[in-house]
């Protein structure tokens, strides 16, 4: 597999992103999580993962290429809002996991033009203080020098669980040996730009449907954080008990639940 990394060119902007699935069929847009590299580097996995919804016509953006010095949530939605636009695509099932989901919920809120249905994926509506000081911490890490390691270890540890790290303890060591500099300032950006994100005065705007999927022990959001997102936007969820950020990596089950909610 050779997936094709393809580039939306705004006046304001470039953006990368891939497409897979059934030209013609109905759109759906993912939107990654915070990541210490590009996502796009691994194209050709999230394409052999995502086969499940091959009947689909998917899109995965990351975000924008030239990152200026301060990048919020909205900001990166408003850029994302902007790339689906000049694509042509309107009424997406979208499908946004951590900061994506943080991403997706202001593009429902701001753009619900675009959005026919909202997977939720350990994402919340705002960030308290426990999340801060984790995401800081991270940021610390990344603005040190020689800060891969250290910062590769303290995210894969709080997005993983313990059995998953041990399986791919090979592919964490070598992301952690082949981030350079331009990745560390790029997550800087990035992780910023989630400290002051608050969109729970906002929520009552959301009227497309919306599904949340989160993990009890989630150890970046809290394990109340997503069952209170759920609340608040009174929609459909599952909180997985044994998986923690990234139960959307690790739970075998995790896309049959996103596909039959798409079937509903």
């Amino acid at each position: 597999m050779n997936t094709l990394i393809e580039t939306v060119k705004s006046p304001r902007f470039e953006m990368k992103y891939f497409r897979f699935g059934s030209d013609g069929g109905e759109p759906v847009v993912i939107l990654p999580g915070l990541s210490v590299g590009s996502v796009t580097d691994s194209a050709d996995a999230i394409v052999y993962a995502y086969q499940k919804l091959s009947e689909y016509d998917v899109y995965l953006f990351d975000r924008r290429s030239d990152i200026p010095p301060v990048y919020t949530i909205h900001d990166m939605a408003e850029d994302t809002g902007e790339a689906m636009d000049i694509l042509g695509i309107r009424g997406a099932k979208i499908i946004g996991v951590s900061q994506g989901g943080m991403i997706a919920l202001d593009i429902a809120v701001n753009r619900p033009e675009l959005v026919d249905r909202l997977v939720l994926g350990s994402a919340a509506s705002h960030i308290n203080e426990e999340m801060k000081g984790l995401i800081s911490n991270w940021i610390r890490l990344a603005e040190e020098k020689n800060g891969a390691a250290g910062l590769v270890g303290s995210f894969s540890r709080a997005i993983y669980t313990k059995e998953f790290r041990s399986q791919y303890k090979d592919a964490i060591d070598a992301m952690a040996q082949n981030t350079a500099d331009e990745d560390l300032a790029r997550f800087v950006i990035l992780a910023k730009g989630i400290l002051d994100y608050d969109l729970r005065p906002e929520l009552h705007k959301i009227k497309c449907p919306v599904l949340v999927l989160g993990a009890r022990n989630d150890k970046v959001l809290g394990g109340d954080s997503s069952a209170e997102l759920a609340d608040a936007l009174g929609c459909e969820s599952y909180i997985y008990d044994d998986y923690s950020h990234a139960v959307y990596d690790e739970a075998p089950d995790y896309l049959d639940k996103v596909y039959s909610f798409f079937k509903k």
